[in-house]
């Protein structure tokens, strides 16, 4: 009998350890999407989008489903499914696996304004610059709606259902990944004197940050939020491949 896989996606990696598991019979795998873009990639094996309802309905659908380990390749930033993964994987028992990918480091020539949060980065904008590549997704906007002196040129995946809370914008329907030449142009065209964006790590929207670094633009960069207390996978791992190796080791066992 297969292992069953349950994949906390919305990520990259998410979606090439999917296609991985999907490919090896010891595996049966279910990725769970939270829903928020309109058209997702399509992915390999099965699919289910929408909330659990919390730790509790989590903890529900590891039992109902016999799942054997629990993979949470959610977004570096979405803190609360790391919490509640954590929590249902261990009132579950179930083995909790952690892939997120390694967080960029800053190279020589780039000029990073590092901020705890997005509070913080809307105070510094308008003292970096006046036209800002503003990259933090939708849901996140909210912050810089009291920024004034800034126009912000905004890349969504999906147009929005609600007006933009910011004073000055224009927005850029686009899905990635991005890469350093279309992002030079693009930042060149616009004439973009400042990027704000997270830590996310990866290859995929990694363009705007070479960019930077070579228009000499400055860069508000959010970190990683830090590890809740009592965080304890089973493993943590940096890419899909390592993920399908501790899968397979799990397996063997």
């Amino acid at each position: 009998m297969s292992l069953q896989i349950l994949i906390l996606g919305g990520t990259g990696d998410a979606a090439r350890l999917a296609a991985g598991i999907n490919a090896d019979p010891k595996f049966s795998v279910t990725t769970s999407l939270a829903g928020r873009t309109d058209n997702p990639k399509k992915l390999a094996g099965k699919v289910r989008v929408g909330g659990f309802g919390g730790i509790a309905g989590l903890i529900d659908y590891l039992r109902e489903s016999k799942v054997d380990v629990l993979v949470d390749a959610s977004h570096p930033f979405a803190a609360q499914i790391r919490r509640h993964a954590m929590a249902a994987a261990t009132k579950a028992n179930v083995p909790l696996l952690r892939l997120e990918r390694a967080a960029w480091a800053k190279m020589r020539g780039d000029r990073w304004h590092e901020v705890e949060d997005l509070a913080e980065a809307a105070k510094l904008a308008p003292k970096l610059g006046h036209r800002a590549f503003l990259t933090v997704g939708r849901t996140e906007l909210a912050s810089f709606s009291g920024v004034a002196g800034v126009h912000f040129l905004v890349r969504l995946v999906d147009p929005p259902s609600a007006p933009l809370p910011l004073a000055d914008f224009e927005i850029m329907l686009e899905r990635g990944p991005f890469d350093e030449t279309e992002e030079l142009q693009l930042m060149r065209v616009r004439h973009i004197d400042l990027v704000i964006a997270k830590n996310s790590g990866g290859d995929a929207t990694y363009g705007k940050i070479a960019a930077a670094r070579e228009l000499k633009v400055p860069v508000i960069l959010q970190r990683r939020p830090a590890l809740p207390p009592g965080y304890a996978p089973a493993a943590m791992v940096e890419t899909a491949e390592a993920a399908m190796e501790w899968l397979d080791r799990f397996a063997r066992d």
